[in-house]
């Protein structure tokens, strides 16, 4: 998989995805991740990729003709928008976009971006949830990390993404799970845990969803 990100701020990935996981599928090749400062774009001696709202309003809005050109440079692939006007993100979605060969991921910013980057320039416009983030690298970042741990080979054990909360096919939470020690202040590990019987305890899993 090859996700392209266009952000202001693409050095904000580095430690993140030089860590754990993520940088494991990269050094891999499972995943390629190029980030694009948008500002390359600007085609202005201050770099300046925002202007005032038309009608009036707080903030600045990135301008569709700057991410235009970058959209235009960046080259084909599925193009999405991060934004709190998008679709709520679920598991199902990024098992779909999961299989998709190249994503463009535009991270927004200030109070957002010109309506018509949505409406003509993107195949979808994404949220993460129902509040509001400063930096739009942020929801990028969480969308990656859940894509990247469906490709095959990223997980040390295949097994693990498909029985994890949400996963399909019956999209339950996931059971409670347990460690040592046995008792800790007086609370026990459930005894069917310890009975050593595959088919109890995947009975007891099974209930606790």
């Amino acid at each position: 998989m090859k996700i392209e990100v266009i952000s202001l701020f693409p050095k904000m990935f580095e430690s993140p995805f030089n860590e754990g996981m993520v940088a494991r599928a990269k050094k891999k090749k499972i995943i390629e991740i190029k980030f694009h400062n948008l500002r390359k774009w600007a085609g202005n001696k201050y770099q300046a990729v925002d202007d005032k709202p038309f009608g009036g309003g707080p903030g600045m809005l990135i301008r569709v003709d700057v991410v235009a050109k970058a959209l235009k440079d960046v080259g084909a692939g599925y193009k999405i928008l991060l934004s709190a006007r998008g679709k709520r993100l679920t598991q199902k979605r990024v098992e779909e976009l999961a299989r998709i060969e190249r994503l463009i991921l535009i991270c927004g910013h200030y109070e957002g971006v010109d309506q018509r980057v949505a409406d003509c320039l993107v195949d979808e416009e994404i949220s993460i949830g129902d509040y509001v983030l400063s930096w739009g690298e942020l929801a990028a970042m969480i969308l990656i990390d859940a894509l990247c741990r469906l490709q095959k080979g990223v997980l040390g054990n295949e097994a693990s993404s498909k029985s994890e909360s949400f996963s399909a096919p019956r999209r339950l939470r996931e059971y409670p799970q347990y460690t040592r020690p046995e008792i800790f202040e007086g609370q026990r590990v459930p005894p069917v845990l310890l009975s050593g019987n595959p088919k109890k305890i995947q009975e007891w899993q099974e209930g606790h969803r």
